[in-house]
């Protein structure tokens, strides 16, 4: 990192800040990469790969296509997306076990084969192992998942991508990256009482919106970073990905230091201590965009409904609720995930439920609890906050992602029926969790969630209001309190973890050729050299289009490793502008009103390639490539939008679809969904093959 990082200095000549420390030293070429942020195009070499086990099936699939014996980058896949979370851990894992056995076991002999540390279900969420295992500070690691970026909370650039980008670096060639802005949050001051690391996230998510930080690395700094857990610090970077940003990063500091003592890695953390000048930002490094937060005045915050976005204070909340209408009873709460699943915040958690039950109260509305990894979860067994969280009325579910991501057989409401659900979650779009399209999803701390809990309503305010205890006299909540770290250590739980064989060479990868689940990828047919005129629209999409419209989650994660099977999901989620309606679309060829997979694979047959035509921050959320995977494989040319997000305008590059934008993004009403288009290209085919 000094070798390069002093080559890149002596070019520059300016103070740089810490995010670009990080990606300037992983430079494929120092002395001649082009560097200008917002503008240049860096090739980079990243230090890990992680893929969860949704998202691994098909970048091994297209890892196998290459031919070569072994990844070249360390690499794990992590099984936490294929649990569904119905009556409790040991039984939803059996379960999962069982329905996702061929899927595992693909996996499993996979990773054996080509190398690849291999986490077995059970074994907790992508984002907790890494940090617990993995994350280091002043790395580069990508992850075949979005939130990849929680590995920020032990100062390492953990970028989230799809699984073509994955594949490039597993079989050694330089990933390719935009060079991004950065954007400064200086904190100053310290949290206490109920504000919890969440809210700074949640506050600054309300600053930038949904989009604010796309093309950009969010880079906290100032005194307040200080009092702030690893962990917490990992909770703030990992629900970055809700404002767009390319990743969020935090400087190292005693706290990272203490974690990874915690873990095992303390000759780590001395090794970091050494180098720990270049390990934060210069002095003088200028931000292209700076936000200040005095964490001493941050209120506790809770976002939603139906977007990360939408941030309200607390003290303001109950009038928002009242004012906009939203149920105001609270039938779940739900703590737990990727984002929120430490020590520290079960701990906090956890005193908050016991302050409860001292009273003769337990929860009122249904409550769960997501233990981020087996380690978190034989911890808070062995120390009593999993019995508290038990006699308090909560369900723990399995060491996975659950409800977060859909994987919920959830059955207290009917679908179409309006209620509310709070979460510690970091994304709460509409139907994301339960496919209930009318269930306001509100994000917040698991310190909030838990007390809304106690009170069954969401005008409650734990800072100023008052409950009844068993004999119905008032008392109030007393603010949480936890240990960032356990006082006798972290308990390793079972082991679950699978590495690759010394001798791999007898190992078979195993897909059955009749299954419903894994197909072997077949190459896609290479362009024809033709221009292509008169071809239809096949739906233009009104508003917000998430990866979770296009290729949706839930009951279709089971269709990951197929690529035909998952694609008769294709934007099925899409509102279709023309009639306000999700998966009604007109056929140009007969007039008729269709599924939009169904009218894709007409058009495929007839050898009539189309269009899709988006809104602003098209494919925002998740960084499955299946959103770009199917429409390359039913016939799409081109997605044509306002705005891309970052990781979805990669994606469909990397599959060779066309990813166009207005250049006026107005233009946009002006396209009829009736419109043909004709797609006229720039090179002829022997100067794009010579490209």
């Amino acid at each position: 990192m000094n070798e390069n990082l002093a080559v890149v200095r002596s070019r520059l000549n300016r103070p740089l800040t810490y995010a670009e420390k990080i990606l300037y030293s992983h430079l494929d070429d120092p002395h001649g990469q082009d560097i200008e942020r917002g503008k240049s195009y860096l090739k980079l070499r990243p230090d890990r790969v992680a893929c969860q086990d949704a998202t691994a099936q098909m970048a091994i699939l297209q890892f196998m296509s290459a031919g070569l014996p072994s990844v070249a980058t360390p690499s794990t896949v992590h099984c936490d997306h294929l649990i569904e979370a119905q009556v409790g851990g040991a039984k939803d894992l059996a379960r999962a076990e069982a329905i996702n056995k061929e899927v595992y076991d693909f996996l499993s002999s996979s990773c054996a084969k080509y190398n690849i540390g291999f986490w077995r279900p059970g074994s907790g969420i992508i984002h907790q192992i890494l940090l617990e295992n993995y994350a280091f500070p002043g790395g580069l690691l990508i992850g075949t998942d979005s939130h990849t970026p929680n590995a920020g909370g032990l100062g390492m650039c953990a970028i989230g991508v799809g699984g073509a980008d994955a594949v490039d670096v597993m079989a050694n060639l330089p990933w390719e990256l935009k060079a991004p802005k950065i954007i400064g949050v200086k904190l100053t001051g310290q949290l206490s009482g109920w504000t919890a690391p969440k809210d700074i996230i949640l506050k600054v998510a309300g600053i930038l919106t949904v989009k604010g930080g796309t093309g950009a690395i969010v880079e906290y700094h100032g005194p307040g970073v200080d009092s702030l857990s690893s962990t917490g610090m990992g909770t703030i970077c990992n629900m970055g990905a809700e404002i767009g940003a390319t990743t969020s990063v935090f400087p190292f500091n005693d706290s990272m230091y203490n974690y990874l003592a915690a873990t095992k890695r303390k000759d780590i953390g001395d090794f970091a201590r050494v180098y720990s000048k270049e390990l934060k930002e210069d002095q003088g490094a200028e931000y292209d965009q700076l936000i200040e937060i005095n964490l001493s005045e941050l209120e506790p915050h809770v976002n939603g409904p139906f977007t990360p976005d939408l941030a309200t204070p607390i003290s303001k909340f109950k009038a928002a609720v009242e004012e906009n209408g939203w149920p105001a009873e609270l039938k779940v709460g739900l703590i737990g995930s990727c984002t929120n699943s430490s020590y520290e915040d079960m701990s906090r958690s956890a005193s908050i439920a016991r302050d409860a039950l001292d009273h003769g109260v337990k929860a009122k509305s249904l409550f769960t609890v997501t233990p981020g990894s087996e380690q978190i979860r034989a911890t808070i067994e062995r120390d009593g906050q999993l019995q508290t969280f038990e006699e308090f009325g909560g369900i723990v579910l399995a060491n996975a992602c659950g409800p977060c991501i859909g994987q919920w057989d959830r059955k207290d409401v009917k679908k179409g029926e309006a209620n509310s659900i709070i979460s510690s979650y970091n994304r709460n779009f509409t139907g994301r969790n339960d496919a209930n399209p009318a269930t306001h999803a509100f994000v917040t701390s698991p310190d909030l969630v838990t007390a809304f809990t106690i009170a069954g309503d969401l005008r409650f305010n734990p800072l100023t209001d008052t409950l009844k205890d068993k004999s119905g006299k008032d008392f109030r909540l007393s603010p949480p309190t936890g240990a960032g770290l356990p006082e006798k250590g972290y308990d390793p739980g079972r082991d679950t973890y699978q590495a690759p064989p010394a001798d791999r060479t007898a190992v078979g990868v195993l897909v059955s050729p009749t299954s419903d689940r894994l197909q072997i990828l077949s190459p896609f047919e290479p362009w024809n050299g033709k221009d292509a005129n008169g071809i239809p629209i096949l739906i233009k999409c009104k508003g917000k289009t998430t990866t979770d419209h296009i290729s949706m989650a839930g009951p279709w994660l089971k269709y990951r490793g197929h690529l035909d099977n998952i694609s008769n999901n294709m934007l099925i989620g899409a509102i279709n502008s023309e009639n306000g309606e999700a998966n009604k679309v007109k056929n140009a060829l007969t007039g008729g009103y269709d599924a939009v997979p169904a009218t894709a694979r007409d058009y495929k047959s007839k050898g009539i390639k189309w269009v899709v035509i988006g809104d602003w921050n098209y494919g925002e959320g998740s960084s499955r490539e299946h959103a770009a995977l199917e429409p390359r494989h039913l016939g799409g040319l081109a997605i044509i939008t306002r705005s891309f997000a970052r990781i979805h305008e990669t994606n469909l590059k990397k599959q060779g679809m066309l990813p166009l934008t207005f250049e006026n993004p107005e233009d946009y009403d002006k396209i009829n969904p009736d419109d043909k288009v004709d797609c006229k290209y720039c090179l002829s085919h022997a100067e794009y093959a010579e490209s």
